[in-house]
């Protein structure tokens, strides 16, 4: 047996070092090594053998197999270095190619303002709450105290819908956000804290109107609130916002349906450059509306007036915009220009947080 086990060893190193490639050395290493391998077999008939012959025999086939496993391992590495020799001569990355582009896409502005604002409110303990764009009369105007004579229920300030609400009430794209206010109040026990950020919809359009525009609106709905929670509110909020401690309010009385009192917010800014700059005392411009909740639009949501109190107020995030990042035209917000955009616009990496500053 001796004499066949080195013919057959001859025969499989010969055939093994002859392998042209890595497929067929695997066919050679399963004829060998395989279930039904040559040398497999081999093995399979030690059990059968008399210990003498076991003894003399066995060490014969063992190196018989160790020899064919070296030989395809060798082989296995040699066709392997071939073919990465093979392609590292061939293959070649042409460094004169131009990189590709950068992406174009950037954030809007007032997607970027509307992050800022819910990042420094939800610091302040406030949730986001959103409701519909198409309204019924009711959450839009009864709710909030706005009478049927009141001016903001003309054709020329509302878009009316072509559908009925259940009370026979055309429906409206609501004109503010404040029926999401209603809803919460409807829906969420007090206390409540939230931000109303969203389209709304009025019939109105020049350098600093357009007939769609972003606003937030702010509720708190809790005991003991007074006018002195709105003012800290607001200024905490502003200095936030445009990054300045120097921001200075002052509130005058007005009157709003929905509110009792009423109060109009005015900032203070300085003229730098041609340009109004938020700070200081030197010059004051209107920036939102505000007041305690009215009473009657507390019990129209089924709250008792004498034990809720809160505030509310609103602000075009457009408007906010344009005083941070020096915006002069509100209808460039929705031109869609991309070379405004490219100016305008931010990263999308540019993320908001109160630690690292929410403006870029």
């Amino acid at each position: 047996m001796g004499s066949d086990l080195d013919i057959m060893k001859q025969d499989m190193l010969g055939r093994i070092e002859a392998a042209a490639d890595l497929s067929a050395l695997e066919a050679e290493r399963v004829a060998a090594l395989g279930k039904q391998g040559a040398v497999t077999g081999l093995l399979k008939t030690l059990g059968a053998m008399s210990p003498e012959e076991r003894q003399s025999e066995g060490p014969r086939i063992h190196a018989l197999r160790e020899a064919v496993t070296e030989a395809i391992a060798s082989r296995k590495a040699g066709l392997e270095n071939a073919e990465l020799e093979r392609r590292l001569a061939t293959e070649r990355l042409d460094m004169t190619l131009p990189a590709a582009p950068a992406p174009e896409g950037s954030v809007h502005p007032v997607s970027q303002v509307m992050d800022e604002l819910a990042e420094i409110f939800a610091d302040l303990g406030f949730s986001v709450a959103t409701g519909p764009e198409i309204e019924d009369d009711w959450h839009n105007f009864t709710a909030l105290n706005i009478p049927e004579s009141h001016p903001a229920r003309a054709m020329h300030d509302t878009f009316y819908v072509d559908r009925l609400d259940a009370d026979g009430h055309p429906m409206v794209l609501r004109t503010h956000t404040s029926p999401v206010q209603i809803r919460t109040m409807k829906s969420q026990a007090p206390p409540i804290y939230i931000i109303a950020p969203g389209r709304t919809y009025r019939s109105d359009s020049d350098a600093t109107h357009t007939p769609m525009f972003h606003q937030i609106e702010g509720l708190v709905i809790d005991r003991g609130i007074t006018l002195g929670h709105l003012k800290w509110t607001l200024e905490t909020f502003l200095k936030a916002f445009f990054e300045r401690d120097d921001i200075v309010l002052r509130l005058r009385p007005s009157y709003f349906p929905f509110t009792e009192p009423s109060v109009e917010v005015d900032v203070g800014y300085t003229v730098q450059n041609g340009r109004r700059v938020l700070g200081g005392a030197d010059q004051w411009m209107e920036l939102l509306g505000s007041g305690m909740v009215h009473p009657r639009v507390i019990a129209n949501c089924g709250l008792d007036p004498d034990e809720w109190q809160g505030f509310a107020f609103g602000v075009g995030i457009d408007r906010l915009a344009m005083l941070k990042y020096g915006m002069d035209d509100l209808r460039a917000f929705f031109d869609g220009d991309l070379r405004w955009l490219r100016h305008y616009g931010f990263r999308a990496l540019d993320v908001p947080t109160l630690s690292g500053g929410v403006g870029a």
